[in-house]
């Protein structure tokens, strides 16, 4: 047996993950605090301040016959307009997962029905003085409780009390207790209702008590629904929206706040967490899961165990089936995880997102589980079933502009079973998968070439973020280093690509296959993203049943299987969510070469910008689609850039245990470094004027405004000269020597692409005077840092912060300038081109008030 408590030191963690914080505000109409207001009578009469409270009443006197009541896990009575919950002896002290939703809010308002609000673990006990607490469970310790060390962690921690009831009646047989909730639901608080941090967001002030109220609340056998209507009120005629900044569409919560007030509707689902925790699998960094963790004592220890465990469903096979899936039989689990369509979306995208959703039995088929996952419609005209249930996961439709979709699951705190989710798929979503596909894939695709898309089109791209999302509700994370496992050249390989997929896993920002070329012939499924060789190795090591009820044991017998399996396939590995040094771990990328890969799908968006003039053409429209396309091209271009810049001074991180031969960090190949510069310099640095359309940018830029190009070599620029990325390269080569790129050896490069002129004596054209100025100008800057100029390396393993001052990088740019100095002004001497000329005198005039400001 173990035992759970709070840590409260670490309270402040735990709301940064979406717990609330409980505090003891200023009492306001509603709230907790006046819950448990009640008249007294004391010296001065009725309601005077040391006046007795009354007593519990009787049960018919309280429940009367006028009561309206269903049973559930609280059973709950409406008499009038109060709503009791009469808790049952046998749910005093269990924890509960309260989850608190949008379920209607204010057009314009930047939040969607379904939307999260809260979520919090509670329980409820009985209280010293006939009143009962709601206790908040923020944060778990865990001690078994056979140790004597559970003494101490229990002496230590308290669970804070987030309101408390008076007990108005006993039940019939005195094993349930009677409270009223209704001010406690329809008040102000932030147990299941917005936090302060939500209340200055969304612009909002005092609730008005007199508006706000209990629609209603439904209980069934393990959860209890409470829907609520909250007015609060606003600036009056504040032109803004949520959040006090305006933004389109924000016409009707603008209407609403010139009103002085903001109406929406919440729903609070209440889930009875299992009795018996499900036994997590611990977190291993080798396979991408969403994690919780506790703290273990034990009276063993030297020192206290931080254990985390994955985010996973609990899947289990029935009791009488166990021995034909430990034979490797496929059975059914006990119970089937299933999800539900919104009824409010659109009746031909519900086949498509189902299909995104039984796309992953064959995953669970490698788990030993046939028919584990099914997407369904929802059923109509059941009265017993709503969208808002915490028992159901459904994938909601949200009437939004916004170009996304999201799969937030909610899970039991103690162990990381997944309890339900709810999708949120943003009917915009369709604009940037359409976007998307156009500029990916419209060099092979005919079908890609227009700004609508048929249906069945449409529908297939609608299943591929279907499946995404509800694998993230699976509890899976990004796996941004997926498509670095494909050889660029597979992607081009019509039969290679069509049975495999462009990359392991549909987990990865990797959207569509860009690489290929139209004289591939390559067909949609070699195309389009699918759920790969790595999502089913990591539902199969999520949701393999093993049969060992010990974390630790478990843990023990799956690493052999992780690295035997990582040993014989490459395409298994997990490579993070895409934010360290790691450029094999990217967003939309594709290939285990950006250069290679960039390189290719250039020779696409070159192909493609001379004919968006013609795909784009609608009846009267003044040249929108036009701008819109030819700006999500630009954008691609400038996503091959990026790819290739995260090459330079790259750290790959490859996690390991200690059984595994090879190193964790390793600096990326030299050659790849030296590729990168290469083509750098060659496709950005180069003016790439195929860019600079003027059948294009005469009808949709006025010539005024900055061009994108010349805002994506500036930002290239500063990227490769940034502290960081120079710091890197310095202490990569004192760890690696020459084995690695060095920063002498990058800047050499940098500097021969980019003062190509100095040597060629050729005339240098306003995009390259720019690219210069801003080299010169960024070096400047290394060499006369500001005295608290650092470099934060926290994310690398190094010292953090580094003072620019006392590093190489500062030595380097003033070396390089000095350099510069004097190839500069012989050039200068000797060029026929005018504007080249001053240019060059310029940036002399500059490199010498750079090395000596005085």
């Amino acid at each position: 047996m173990r035992i759970y408590f709070v840590s409260l030191a670490l309270l402040a963690v735990t709301v940064s993950f979406g717990q609330q914080r409980p505090q003891n505000p200023t009492p306001t109409p509603g709230s907790p605090t006046e819950t448990t207001s009640r008249p007294t009578i004391g010296a001065a009469g009725i309601g005077g301040p040391n006046a007795p409270k009354p007593g519990p009443k009787a049960y018919k006197d309280v429940i009367t016959d006028k009561a309206i009541s269903s049973k559930g896990l609280f059973t709950v009575h409406k008499v009038d307009d109060k709503f009791y919950f009469e808790i049952a002896d046998s749910i005093m002290g269990r924890e509960i997962y309260a989850i608190t939703r949008f379920a209607k809010v204010p057009g314009g308002a930047g939040v969607y029905g379904g939307g999260e609000v809260n979520k919090q673990t509670l329980k409820f006990e009985k209280g010293p003085s006939n009143n009962v607490f709601l206790r908040v469970v923020t944060l778990i310790s865990m001690a078994d409780s056979t140790n004597n060390i559970s003494k101490a962690v229990s002496n230590s921690y308290l669970d804070p009390i987030g309101a408390a009831f008076d007990v108005k009646a006993y039940g019939k047989d005195s094993t349930s207790t009677v409270i009223d909730v209704t001010d406690f639901f329809k008040g102000d608080n932030q147990v299941v209702g917005l936090d302060q941090n939500d209340k200055r967001q969304f612009n909002l002030t005092a609730i008005a008590a007199d508006r706000s109220y209990v629609q209603s609340i439904r209980t069934y056998p393990i959860n209890t629904e409470i829907k609520t209507v909250k007015t609060y009120s606003t600036s009056a005629g504040s032109p803004m929206g949520f959040g006090g900044s305006p933004f389109p569409g924000a016409s009707g919560f603008t209407a609403a706040s010139r009103a002085g007030a903001v109406t929406m509707e919440l729903n609070t689902s209440m889930l009875l967490l299992p009795k018996t925790p499900m036994t997590p699998r611990l977190f291993d960094r080798r396979v991408g899961y969403f994690a919780d963790r506790y703290v273990l004592f034990s009276d063993d220890q030297q020192k206290v165990d931080r254990k985390e465990f994955a985010v996973r469903w609990k899947l289990e096979p029935k009791p009488e089936d166990r021995e034909k899936y430990m034979r490797g039989e496929l059975v059914e689990p006990m119970k089937q995880i299933v999800y539900y369509i919104d009824p409010a979306t659109p009746k031909q995208w519900h086949k498509p997102l189902i299909d995104g959703i039984n796309d992953w039995q064959k995953a669970f088929e490698k788990a030993g589980f046939k028919n584990a996952i099914v997407g369904k419609e929802w059923p109509t005209n059941d009265s017993t079933m709503s969208l808002e249930d915490a028992r159901y996961s459904v994938i909601r439709y949200l009437a939004s502009d916004i170009e996304n979709a999201s799969g937030p699951q909610v899970h039991d705190p103690r162990s990381g079973e997944i309890l339900e989710s709810h999708i949120n798929w943003y009917h915009n979503v369709m604009k940037l998968v359409h976007d998307w596909y156009m500029i990916q894939t419209a060099a092979v695709d005919p079908k890609a070439r227009k700004m609508k898309f048929d249906d069945e089109l449409m529908g297939q791209l609608i299943r591929f973020v279907s499946s995404h999302e509800v694998g993230h509700t699976l509890g899976l994370r990004h796996n941004m280093g997926s498509s670095s496992r494909t050889p660029v050249e597979k992607l081009r390989d019509k039969a290679w690509v069509e049975a495999n997929g462009h990359s392991a896993s549909i987990m990865d920002y990797a959207r569509f296959n860009y690489v290929a070329q139209p004289e591939d012939g390559i067909s949609e499924s070699g195309l389009f993203p699918r759920i790969g060789d790595y999502d089913k190795w990591a539902i199969e090591w999520g949701y393999k049943y093993r049969g060992i009820a010990d974390a630790e044991q478990e843990e023990k017998s799956t690493n052999k299987w992780v690295i035997d399996n990582l040993s014989k396939n490459p395409r298994l590995w997990f490579g993070g969510e895409g934010r360290s040094a790691d450029p094999r771990a990217q967003t939309e990328d594709l290939g285990d070469n950006s250069m290679k890969a960039g390189e290719y799908g250039i020779k696409n968006l070159k192909r493609i910008i001379v004919a968006i003039p013609e795909w784009t053409k609608e009846e009267a429209n003044p040249y929108e689609n036009l701008a819109d396309i030819y700006s999500q091209l630009i954008t691609q271009y400038g996503r091959y850039v990026g790819h290739v810049l995260r090459n330079v001074a790259g750290v790959q991180e490859t996690f390991k245990t200690i059984e595994e031969v090879g190193d964790v960090y390793e600096p990326t190949p030299k050659a790849i470094q030296k590729e990168a510069i290469a083509f750098l310099n060659k496709q950005l640095f180069e003016t790439p004027t195929w860019l600079l359309d003027k059948n294009i940018l005469n009808k949709i830029a006025n010539p005024i405004s900055l061009e994108s190009i010349q805002s994506y070599q500036t930002s290239a620029v500063n990227s490769l000269l940034d502290g960081q990325r120079l710091f890197r390269l310095v202490a990569a080569a004192n760890r690696y020597g020459n084995t690695t790129y060095n920063i002498t050896e990058m800047i050499a490069d940098l500097h021969k692409g980019i003062f190509s002129e100095l040597s060629s004596n050729k005339p240098i054209d306003g995009y390259r005077r720019n690219i210069q100025k801003v080299y010169v100008e960024k070096l400047i800057d290394i060499v006369d840092p500001t005295p608290t100029m650092t470099i934060n390396l926290g994310g690398f393993g190094g010292p953090a912060p580094v003072n620019v001052k006392y590093t190489d990088v500062v030595s380097v740019a003033k070396g390089e300038l000095k350099a510069l100095q004097a190839e500069i002004n012989a050039a200068a001497n000797s060029s026929s081109d005018k504007i080249s000329k001053y240019h060059l005198q310029d940036l002399a005039d500059r490199i010498k008030k750079g090395l000596d400001p005085k």
